[in-house]
């Protein structure tokens, strides 16, 4: 049997923290608030502190981006860092700058340090010169390729390796690239990339004599010319596992509960599945249950080298997923579930629940549309304002009942 790797979830909001949580995550990593490259998501330090505390009784680590690349005024600032750090108690930090790293290990020596991809580590050499600096993991760039990750780890034995499995994908050097900053002032490296990548573009070919521009033709595959596709591993999961990784990270601060819960979901089936019958698994069933998030597509991305042709999606930066989410159960009686809403819902809609630890899905279909607030019967009933609908013991099955807890997601058919 295989060593299972960490299952690495993102935490940028508290409800992601629960739902990770829920559906299987091992760690979970949060931003410092405004020291991380997610300085604009929307957690509070007290919010960090419950998802701590929360998943350190759920038998979970937290760890702590702190992965700016700092200016001198910014260390200036860094008593009250420490204040936040020895508040809070992760069990790691996630820095990148070796200023950075240098500080937390003067002030905080006991502190775990792992290195962030923003390091861009991409070499066995950088892997041993950021453990000599004090390293206990290394998070590889996500340019690194499946050969080049079974080299580095046969070279480095004595440090853990992370690597990303899931998630968004930047169409330059991650995290390095300039158009936000340049064309809108909000910097990637800080967290406020504005996602220039998926805008729609015409091109321009101007003619430097004379100064004339003419657009060049393009078909309908030459307008989202920089939209990478979502970094998915999932189709070769069988041969990340048998390399030996430590931990393996899932993309996703800036995400919903819905969207962090269901890859967790997914990855934490697919991994356990394997540990127990790796000669049978076929990653085709998890790839459905990804398959029910909306994407821009999925790509392998550098695993294999350099990125195939079909890593971009040339066409739009919209999901092409039939499904959206539903909801998030908020409370469970004896009689009744209630599901707060995150996308409209009508009479005769089927939702589908994302049961915990299980493949196995279940399906309520509503034949009514029953207020939470007012328990009136609607033909439908929108997101937003907390609204939320109830469904009745008798609509689920008895063998679904008990799995369908707080905090399950739900989704349906667009």
């Amino acid at each position: 049997m295989i060593k299972k790797p960490e299952l690495l979830a993102p935490g940028g909001t508290l409800d992601a923290f629960k739902t990770a949580i829920l559906y299987g995550a091992d760690a979970i990593y949060a931003g410092l608030p405004g020291f991380s490259m997610r300085a604009r998501a929307k957690i509070t330090t007290e919010e960090v502190k419950t998802g701590i505390e929360l998943a350190h009784a759920a038998g979970k680590k937290v760890y702590l981006a702190f992965n700016l690349f700092a200016h001198d005024h910014e260390f200036a600032n860094m008593p009250r860092v420490s204040e936040i750090i020895n508040y809070l108690k992760p069990d790691a930090l996630i820095v990148a700058d070796p200023g950075v790293l240098m500080w937390v290990r003067e002030h905080h020596p006991d502190m775990p340090i792992h290195i962030s991809t923003q390091a861009n580590i991409c070499s066995a050499q950088s892997v041993k010169f950021w453990q000599n600096a004090g390293a206990s993991l290394c998070v590889l760039a996500r340019e690194v390729s499946h050969n080049e990750f079974v080299s580095i780890r046969r070279e480095c034995p004595d440090i853990k390796l992370e690597i990303f499995v899931h998630g968004a994908m930047c169409m330059s050097y991650s995290g390095r690239c300039l158009l936000s900053n340049f064309i809108t002032g909000r910097p990637s490296n800080r967290g406020a990339c504005a996602q220039l990548c998926r805008w729609k573009y015409d091109v321009i070919l101007r003619e430097c004599e004379t100064g004339i521009e003419m657009p060049i033709q393009e078909d309908d595959r030459g307008a989202y010319i920089m939209n990478s596709k979502d970094l998915c591993l999932m189709p070769r999961l069988a041969e990340v596992l048998e390399s030996g990784p430590d931990s393996l990270k899932i993309e996703g601060r800036n995400r919903s509960e819905y969207y962090v819960g269901s890859v967790v979901h997914a990855y934490r089936c697919a991994i356990d599945d394997y540990a127990r019958d790796p000669e049978h698994f076929n990653p085709e069933k998890y790839m459905n249950m990804l398959n029910v998030l909306e994407s821009r597509g999925y790509t392998t991305a550098f695993f294999d080298g350099p990125v195939p042709p079909d890593a971009h999606n040339y066409e739009t930066a919209r999901s092409s997923s039939e499904y959206h989410a539903a909801g998030v159960v908020v409370n469970k009686t004896d009689s009744e579930i209630t599901l707060e809403l995150r996308n409209e819902i009508k009479v005769g809609d089927e939702v589908s629940f994302v049961l915990p630890y299980l493949t196995d899905i279940a399906n309520v279909k509503l034949s009514q549309i029953i207020d939470a607030k007012t328990h009136q019967n609607l033909p439908k009933q929108s997101a937003g304002q907390h609204n939320a609908i109830v469904i009745p013991r008798a609509w689920v099955s008895d063998s679904d009942w008990n799995k369908i807890v707080p905090l399950v997601l739900a989704y349906k058919h667009k």
